[in-house]
C-alpha cells in the first residue's frame, strides 16, 4: 500500500490515496459557489479525492462570512460547475455538509435565519463579520424537537441536491464543534430529552442524519468526519470519551457508511488524540479510514504501511500547492501559504498559486 497507487472508495476508483481535506476559504459571496471556486477546485483535482469546504444545508447553518450553501437552485448550479470542472480533470469530489450551529452570528446570515444549538450555551470569544467586524457569539436558541426534525430533513435534502450537483458523495461534518458534534459533546449538549443526557441519546441526532442520508443517496456515497479529543469551538474531552467513540464508530459502521475521517489537530496545539481510541475506531469501522494530522509524504507512507489507515488527508499544503500530488511524488519543496489570505476575498492567496 503506497500513497500514490490507485485504490477504491466504495464503488469509486481513486487515482491515489491522497485526500484534499476540507478547507474553509470564505470565497462564496452570498453563499453561492462561483467561478473562482470552480478554478480553485479544478486546480487541485489530481488528489485522489477532494472533500469540499464546509457547506451549509440551510440558511440557519451558514453562520460564517461567505461560506457556501447547498439549499437552493443558484447554489446547485454553482456547485455543478465545480464538480464538472473536477471531473473533467479526472478527479473525484465529495461535498462536506457543515451546519455551524452556535458558531454563528446574525450579521453573517440571511434575514430570518436562526442560530440553533442543542442547548442555549454561547461560544466564548468572537466571530468575524464583514458588516460589523469582530463580534461576540450570541446565545443560540435551544432547538425544539420539531426544529431538530426539520434540521435533519435539511441535511437529507442537501444530500439529494449534492447528487443533482454532480458530487460523488457527501461528508457529514460531525467534528470541530459544529452542530453535529454539539449534540455529541456533553459540554454543549445539556438536554434532558431523547437527544441529550445518555451517550446513546447524544448520538441520536448524528445517527439519524447518517441513516437518512444513506437512505436518500446510498451509504456508499456517505462519509463522516469526527474529532475525538478536539477542542475547537469550546468542545474537548469528556468522561468516557474513548468508550463513547468506540460505540459511535461501531454504529456508524453498521449503517454501511463508506468512510470515517478522523481529525487530529495535535500538531497545532490541540490535545493528542489517544492512540487507543484511534485503534478501536479503526477496528470497529469496517469501511475506509481516512487519516489526517500534519502529514507529509514520508509519514503518510509509514502509517499506510503500518495499516493505520487507508487514505491520508492533507489540508494546508493544498492551499499553496495545487500540484501537491506531483510535488510529493517527485520530492519537490512545497510552497508555504500566506495565512493572511486564508479567509479573505478574491483570488489572491486562493487560485493564484503556481500550478
Amino acid at each position: 500500500m503506497t500513497l500514490f497507487e490507485s485504490t477504491s472508495l466504495g464503488k469509486l476508483k481513486l487515482a491515489n490515496r491522497i485526500v484534499m481535506a476540507p478547507l474553509t476559504r470564505c470565497r462564496a459571496t452570498n453563499n453561492i459557489p462561483n467561478d473562482l471556486m470552480e478554478k480553485y477546485y479544478a486546480q487541485r483535482a489530481t488528489a485522489g479525492l477532494i472533500i469540499t469546504e464546509g457547506t451549509s444545508p440551510s440558511p440557519n447553518g451558514a453562520g460564517y462570512a461567505r461560506i457556501p450553501g447547498l439549499f437552493n437552485t443558484a447554489q446547485t448550479v454553482g456547485w455543478k460547475k465545480v464538480t464538472d470542472a473536477v471531473h473533467a480533470q479526472g478527479g473525484k469530489i465529495f461535498l462536506q455538509i457543515m451546519h455551524t450551529g452556535r458558531a454563528s452570528h446574525p450579521a453573517n446570515m440571511a434575514q430570518g435565519a436562526k442560530i440553533l444549538a442543542p442547548s442555549p450555551i454561547a461560544l466564548s470569544g468572537k466571530i468575524w463579520t464583514d458588516a460589523q467586524g469582530l463580534q461576540p457569539y450570541p446565545v443560540p436558541a435551544e432547538m425544539t424537537e420539531e426544529e431538530i426534525k426539520n434540521t435533519i430533513d435539511e441535511y437529507v435534502t442537501c444530500a439529494g441536491l449534492a447528487m443533482e450537483a454532480g458530487f460523488d458523495g457527501i461528508e457529514l461534518h460531525s467534528a470541530n464543534g459544529y452542530l453535529m458534534e454539539q449534540f455529541l459533546n456533553p459540554a454543549t449538549n445539556q438536554r434532558n430529552d431523547i437527544y441529550g443526557g445518555t451517550a446513546q441519546n447524544r448520538m441520536r441526532f448524528v445517527l439519524e442524519i447518517a441513516q437518512q442520508c444513506a437512505d436518500k443517496i446510498g451509504a456508499e456515497r456517505v462519509g463522516i468526519r469526527i474529532s475525538p479529543y478536539g477542542v475547537f469551538n469550546d468542545t474537548g474531552a469528556f468522561e468516557g470519551i474513548d468508550a463513547f467513540y468506540a460505540e459511535l464508530s461501531e454504529k456508524l459502521s453498521a449503517l454501511g457508511l463508506v468512510y470515517i475521517h478522523i481529525v487530529d489537530h495535535s500538531a497545532r496545539g490541540a490535545p493528542i488524540v489517544s492512540p487507543e481510541v484511534k485503534a478501536i475506531i479503526r477496528k470497529n469501522f469496517k469501511g475506509t479510514y481516512i487519516l489526517s494530522g500534519n502529514y507529509d509524504a514520508r509519514s503518510a507512507e509509514m502509517d499506510l504501511a503500518n495499516g493505520k489507515g487507508d487514505l491520508v488527508a492533507f489540508g494546508r499544503p493544498f492551499i499553496a500547492n495545487p500540484n501537491l500530488v506531483a510535488k510529493m511524488k517527485n520530492n519537490i519543496a512545497l510552497t508555504e501559504p500566506d495565512p493572511s489570505t486564508f479567509y479573505s476575498q478574491g483570488e489572491k492567496g486562493y487560485s493564484d498559486y503556481p500550478e
